[in-house]
């Protein structure tokens, strides 16, 4: 069991020292154990921390300062998916889900688009419409859909007939209900997108959390200068 964390070290730049005492005198940070015997799992657990490096016990998440995801690569994109230690195996198959549906080129249509950001930057001079813009491109059956094959053999045309953006204001929209889930593709769009938020205080964390992580969070009723930009209003019904 330890062969694959040697592997996965080795990918990823590091050097592996094998014997315990090396790594300490070495200056290693982290440690990888793996013991068919429990007690010295722990024993080498406790030595290993005591030394100042964080320590992954394989199968026993109860000692891991840190767990190891799984990982899906098409380079330069990178997905890390991790369960906390709770399940690899469910890990690993949601990586093989997802293997599934991600073209082999999604590397590619990001390379395409970094070697584009000029053209972008230029097509698209502010910066909060650059964003919107993209986000559209990049949606569900937009003519970047990193889900279709191809995408990034269309940057140039999407760019020689992209349209400007839904513009910036505010958008004020009452919810159905409690559930993300029922959120209409505009709403759930433009949420997304906005540069601020201003919400009713009962709106749920859930719905919230649609919204960009950088953008503005504003409480109902706000009596002061509108923010600029896109601005979504939530509301309860």
């Amino acid at each position: 069991m330890a062969e694959p964390k040697r592997r996965l070290v080795a990918r990823a730049g590091g050097r592996v020292v094998t014997d315990m005492q090396s790594g300490i005198d070495e200056g290693a940070r982290l440690a990888f154990v793996a013991h068919d015997d429990a007690a010295m799992c722990e024993a080498d657990a406790i030595r290993l921390r005591c030394a100042g490096l964080l320590v992954n016990v394989v199968d026993r998440p109860d000692l891991c300062d840190f767990t190891t995801p799984s990982l899906l690569e098409r380079d330069p994109v990178l997905i890390a998916i991790g369960t906390s230690g709770a399940s690899a195996g469910l890990a690993k198959q949601l990586r093989l889900r997802l293997e599934t549906l991600l073209p082999a080129d999604v590397g590619h249509l990001a390379q395409a688009l970094e070697a584009a950001r000029g053209a972008i930057r230029s097509r698209f001079p502010q910066m909060s419409a650059r964003r919107r813009a993209l986000d559209d491109a990049l949606a569900a059956g937009g003519p970047l859909d990193p889900l279709m094959a191809g995408s990034a053999d269309r940057i140039g045309e999407w760019l020689g007939g992209a349209a400007e953006p839904e513009g910036e204001g505010v958008h004020d929209f009452t919810l159905s209900s409690d559930d993300p889930d029922d959120l209409t593709l505009r709403q759930a769009r433009l949420l997304g997108a906005a540069d601020a938020v201003l919400a009713d205080p009962g709106v749920p964390p859930a719905i919230l959390a649609r919204a960009r992580a950088d953008a503005a969070r504003l409480t109902l009723p706000y009596r002061d200068e509108m923010p600029a930009g896109l601005v979504v209003v939530l509301r309860l019904a």
